[in-house]
């Protein structure tokens, strides 16, 4: 590597450079050695995230009477049919367009059936099992309602493309699943604003929810 030498004022005897000549020549050795030293660095650029996010506060409106269930849902979603290929007649999705955010809600009829019941609950876990590779906690907790109903609430830290999920059953008629998705690349860090604005709405969802007599 080559070496670089200040001359001294005794070696600078036979040549005297003006001041401001001399004060440019080091301003560009030091220039050189940073972007020497920075070359070898990669650039990393900033994540768009919803940090800034001015969410409305939260005003809700019930689901119509012609499912099988009733919730409230917010006013700031749409309500969607289900359009995957194994969607249900009763399956819907509560759509946040602004945020980008997808709650998928599926139903089943038990029948009395217990064998069928154990079947919804199994698919149930096994779908909260699938984001243990790359979650790093998930937290299961079981709740009762105002109205005496029973909840079980899966919630799931790190990079998972769902980090909310819940399951209701009366265990003889009615089971229901929800879960929660981002439809970006965004990491989960970033969005966390956005998820716990929406983890709010769904507890909002669980809190009210009644099965339909009528169906």
């Amino acid at each position: 590597m080559a070496q670089i030498y200040f001359a001294t004022k005794a070696q600078d005897t036979k040549e005297h450079k003006p001041s401001h000549v001399r004060i440019l020549s080091i301003a560009t050795v030091i220039f050189v050695l940073l972007f020497v030293s920075n070359c070898g660095r990669d650039y990393q650029p900033k994540e768009k995230g919803y940090n800034r996010l001015e969410l409305p506060p939260p005003v809700y409106t019930l689901l119509p009477d012609t499912f099988p269930y009733r919730f409230e849902y917010s006013t700031q979603a749409r309500l969607l049919r289900d359009s995957s290929k194994l969607s249900e007649r009763y399956w819907v999705q509560v759509y946040y367009p602004e945020l980008k955010a997808n709650v998928h809600v599926t139903y089943k009829k038990i029948k009395h059936d217990a064998k069928l019941l154990k079947e919804f609950v199994t698919d149930a876990t096994t779908l909260t099992a699938k984001h243990q590779i790359k979650a790093y906690a998930i937290d299961e907790t079981i709740t009762r309602t105002p109205s005496g109903k029973v909840a079980v609430i899966a919630e799931i830290e790190g990079e998972v493309p769902s980090q909310f999920q819940f399951t209701m059953t009366d265990s003889s008629e009615n089971f229901l699943r929800g879960a929660l998705y981002f439809d970006t690349k965004v990491q989960n860090d970033s969005l966390k604003p956005a998820i716990e604005y929406v983890k709010k709405d769904l507890m909002h969802m669980i809190n009210t929810l009644e099965w339909n007599p009528k169906h």
